[in-house]
């Protein structure tokens, strides 16, 4: 396909998600009818149509309407291009500009230019101040690929150097001792010996510094209490002998971890159902609560534009209930560890003023907020204990 065909099949691609379509399905919709397009193609498609979405409503404004061409039209804009070398009729490419989509177009101001819902973007100033803006702008560009390496098989320059001798160029990153960032090759870490041999995993680094800093000292259980996948049980068995287990509300999103324990080299016992507290205790517990995704936009532009006041009311209360279940299953002496992948303060510090205003004999011992802006996700973990 050539660039042109490329943006072509991305306005298509536009259409769809801007008609309701998911955008997963409406690309993979278009894949399955392109059976011509290869991965490159596929691959460059796909890019074009979730940089669109992280810039919705500045890449229309820039375009002058608010459709998958005018997006594309406004993206080479913001890129510096003019839309004229690939908007040209032939072959596959975009038809040419008309005289009013050429004088049509604006320099984006507000929440057009921070892309975001308007009561979003007041949501980040009540919550981030001087850094909302900051942040916001971080959230229209494209998130690092990282990587965990696994502590039990590899140290960080043997990771670097197995990757390498598989054309995955990658280098260490600050945020946290065990994170990469990928720089070439990411599209084929998951199908790397590395990968498949355990010595890295997908994580990203915010994720990877908030579990490093658990005190894991003298912990003998630990229990994963919303595990998802389980990613962050996999980073801490990496660090820990504890006895580990996973939960979560939906069992089938802890179905691949047995495999990806098993290439970690750890333990984790998935538990489908939660002990009574007076017959089993657990050192630390680990709360990972379901949230708004905020600090994760980078990666799933979608859920920015999806999310509604109501949904974060509800997603609150979820939190709450979360923390007041998880509670009871603490050890004396243990530690509960709160954790959301979001920047609102709503889902953060509000939950957690919340919690020990309403749970006498729990104390805060430290909170700490990552940033978009310090290199991996925006994350916020808080480290509870009982008085």
């Amino acid at each position: 396909m050539t660039p042109g065909a490329r943006v072509l099949a991305a306005i298509e691609v536009l259409d769809l998600i801007a008609a309701g379509t998911v955008a997963e399905k409406a690309l993979i919709g278009w894949a399955r009818r392109s059976r011509f397009a290869g991965s490159g193609d596929r691959a460059a498609v796909r890019d074009h149509v979730f940089q669109a979405l992280r810039c919705w409503r500045s890449y229309a404004v820039l375009g002058g309407a608010e459709t998958g061409r005018a997006r594309m039209i406004g993206a080479l804009r913001a890129a510096g291009d003019d839309p004229a070398a690939l908007f040209t009729g032939e072959g596959y490419a975009p038809a040419p500009l008309s005289a009013d989509e050429r004088a049509a177009g604006a320099q984006p101001t507000g929440a057009d230019a921070c892309d975001m819902p308007d009561w979003l973007l007041a949501e980040f100033h009540a919550s981030l101040g001087p850094s909302a803006e900051q942040t916001v702008m971080a959230l229209r560009e494209r998130a690092p690929v990282m990587l965990r390496v696994n502590r039990r098989k590899a140290d960080v320059t043997g990771a670097i150097d197995a990757l390498a001798h598989e054309r995955i160029i990658s280098a260490s990153h600050p945020v946290a001792e065990t994170a990469l960032t990928v720089s070439e090759g990411a599209r084929r870490v998951a199908q790397s010996r590395a990968y498949h041999d355990g010595l890295v995993e997908l994580q990203d680094g915010s994720s990877q510094a908030a579990m490093d800093g658990i005190d894991l000292s003298g912990a003998k259980t630990i229990l994963d209490y919303c595990a998802g996948g389980g990613g962050k049980a996999l980073a801490l068995a990496a660090r820990s002998d504890a006895r580990i287990f996973a939960h979560d509300i939906d069992p089938g999103r802890m179905q691949d971890l047995p495999e990806r324990a098993a290439r970690a080299g750890v333990r984790i016992e998935p538990l489908n159902t939660l002990p009574s507290p007076d017959k089993h205790l657990f050192d630390i517990v680990l709360c990972d609560a379901p949230c708004s995704g905020s600090g994760t936009w980078r990666r799933t532009p979608e859920a920015k534009w999806s999310l509604t006041p109501a949904r974060l009311s509800e997603l609150t209360e979820i939190q709450a209930q979360i923390l007041t279940e998880a509670a009871p299953l603490v050890a004396p002496g243990g530690q509960l560890i709160y954790a959301t992948c979001s920047v609102l303060a709503a889902e953060n510090e509000a939950q957690i003023d919340a919690f020990l205003a309403a749970t006498p004999g729990w104390v805060r011992r430290k909170t700490h907020r990552f940033d978009v802006t310090d290199g991996g996700d925006g994350f916020f973990v808080a480290h509870l204990g009982r008085d």
